[in-house]
């Protein structure tokens, strides 16, 4: 029985296919489909006051995104984002191409860009606002030199949750560089440079080009939990930043605003995934050029 299902199956190269991808499809379809579809029912559900949703249909919450003021949190979200995205990028581009070009201690460096995972996130983060508190070691360490005289406020701004964005997500930038470089063939940068290329030139027109996918995915890998992250936000920025995660979780726990929360979740996604297909589209056309 088992053989002739088999041999049905080879048969048709369409229904193999189909069949090869139905244990990942239903999974798929249990643990994303699912609360998809219960979430944008939720969205589309009157509010009860206590949480939850009572029956009937109405588009209230999905109206109310168009708040100036929710607009506003989104975009300086976005901004957040993007801002975070560039200053991980910046500072992780050099520490790949140092352990790329490592030869003894490469296995040691990648040790230590991992080491953070080791902890909790949380951990990390509180590790954080330890460091920036008044009482805390950097503001010792500016009054012992002289650099001011009181203690200068770092947390609870708009830098410290940049500083805590940017240091978690340092290692998930400098992984997928680190994979683009060591892929690089090193006889097009000896070519390049038998050719006259200068240092720089070598890298502006050889190793740059061949490693933005390694940049790109590690910007995408960066900017997506980023832009939904409201953890350092709340510890680092207090009630003074908030971006579009704080406002999603207020609304399913103090706000008890359960079909608001659905609509600006479904909003982050929309953003998200408008996104990933302009960078899918791009990269369609660079594979055509």
């Amino acid at each position: 029985m088992r053989r002739r299902l088999l041999a049905a199956l080879r048969r048709v190269p369409a229904l193999e296919a189909t069949a090869a991808l139905l244990p990942a499809a239903s999974w798929m379809l249990l643990w994303f489909g699912v609360p998809i579809a219960i979430m944008a029912t939720y969205a589309l559900r009157p509010r009860h006051l206590l949480g939850g949703v009572y029956p009937g249909w109405t588009t209230v919450s999905v109206v109310r995104l168009l708040d100036p003021l929710y607009l506003t949190i989104l975009s300086n979200s976005l901004l957040i984002a993007a801002v975070t995205t560039l200053l991980t990028l910046l500072l992780a581009y050099p520490i790949a191409l140092v352990i790329a070009r490592a030869t003894r201690w490469r296995s040691l460096l990648l040790l230590l860009v991992v080491l953070p995972f080791w902890t909790s996130f949380l951990v990390r983060t509180y590790a954080t606002v330890f460091l920036l508190r008044d009482t805390g070691p950097l503001n010792q360490l500016l009054m012992a030199l002289g650099v001011t005289a009181e203690p200068v406020q770092l947390l609870y701004t708009t830098g410290a949750v940049l500083f805590g964005l940017v240091t978690c997500s340092i290692p998930f930038a400098v992984l997928p560089i680190y994979a683009s470089l060591e892929k690089l063939d090193p006889v097009l940068l000896e070519a390049a440079e038998a050719l006259g290329a200068t240092e720089w030139r070598r890298f502006v027109r050889v190793t740059w080009p061949l490693t933005l996918p390694g940049v790109i995915a590690g910007a995408l890998l960066v900017f997506i939990p980023t832009l939904g992250s409201f953890l350092t936000s709340d510890l680092l920025g207090g009630a003074k930043v908030v971006l579009i995660g704080n406002l999603i979780q207020n609304q399913f726990t103090s706000g008890r605003n359960w079909p608001f929360g659905s609509a600006l979740a479904f909003l982050l996604m929309a953003v998200v995934l408008v996104g990933m297909l302009v960078r899918l589209r791009w990269a369609r056309d660079e594979s055509l050029a």
